[in-house]
């Protein structure tokens, strides 16, 4: 007798043995389906976790251009303070200061 695949059942059981596992392998797929999708929300939910790096990484791209440390803006002031007081030019700290900010930013 011709199974329904067309083999003869007596002379390959092996094949209506598989057709049945196949069987219960797609029932047990279709039992995991409802279980997958709290998978893929759950991996929807990491994506903004990436954009939140994007975000964290374009900040701090900002910060290091944000300028030179307070320490070599300082010591490049006195720098400049001394070199105007030996020439006698005038001014103030606070022009060594913004001077000193701006030789830094050029220099890099």
């Amino acid at each position: 007798m011709l199974g329904k695949l067309g083999f003869p059942s007596e002379l390959y059981p092996n094949v209506m043995a598989a057709k049945k596992t196949a069987k219960k392998a797609a029932a047990k797929k279709a039992a995991k389906k409802p279980t997958e999708k709290p998978a893929k929300k759950a991996a929807a939910k990491k994506a903004p976790a990436k954009k939140a790096t994007k975000v964290a990484k374009a900040a701090s791209k900002v910060e290091k251009k944000a300028g030179p440390s307070i320490d070599s803006v300082a010591r490049s002031a006195y720098l400049n303070y001394r070199r105007r007081v030996e020439n006698g030019l005038p001014g103030d700290s606070h022009g060594d200061w913004l001077e000193a900010e701006r030789q830094l930013r050029e220099n890099g």
